[in-house]
């Protein structure tokens, strides 16, 4: 299907530049940064990457009142589950949801997103790792193997 990340795509570790974690992401995804954020996009596809500082953990709570207010205005923003989840880094939460995809500057579509948004923490740094494709694409495998790379490296 259309935005399905192949079985056989190629990953490759990255850490962007000041950031604590290094990550795992598919090779030859386009590299960009948003802010403070480092994005890595094909298509429709995104793995995006951002780092801030966070005096507590956050928990399934705080991520429901706070990470999903904050997109309520986001165009095509529905709000999915917000759970506790175990990945090779530790503990952290995942809050899913679907959204409406920027326009495709080659297309000049867009179409509706899953996302699947990881929160982790450790020592006073919050990491977000934000992963998106079309809605209906066959990408858990990959999204799992990009957050499982996930790793603190200070």
């Amino acid at each position: 299907a259309a935005g399905d990340i192949p079985d056989n795509q190629v990953f490759v570790p990255v850490t962007p530049s000041g950031a604590p974690f290094s990550v795992s992401v598919p090779q030859g995804w386009v590299q960009s940064g948003d802010g403070a954020a480092t994005v890595f996009t094909d298509k429709f596809n995104s793995v995006r990457i951002e780092t801030r500082p966070l005096s507590a953990a956050p928990d399934v709570a705080t991520v429901r009142a706070q990470d999903a207010a904050q997109l309520l205005g986001s165009p095509g923003f529905v709000l999915g589950d917000v759970t506790g989840v175990q990945r090779a880094a530790g503990a952290g939460v995942l809050m899913t949801y679907t959204a409406t995809s920027p326009v495709n500057a080659v297309t000049g579509k867009s179409v509706t997103e899953a996302v699947e948004r990881y929160v982790f923490w450790r020592g006073g740094q919050e990491a977000v790792l934000t992963l998106s494709g079309p809605q209906g694409s066959d990408n858990v495998d990959p999204w799992r193997r990009i957050t499982d790379s996930f790793r603190w490296q200070r």
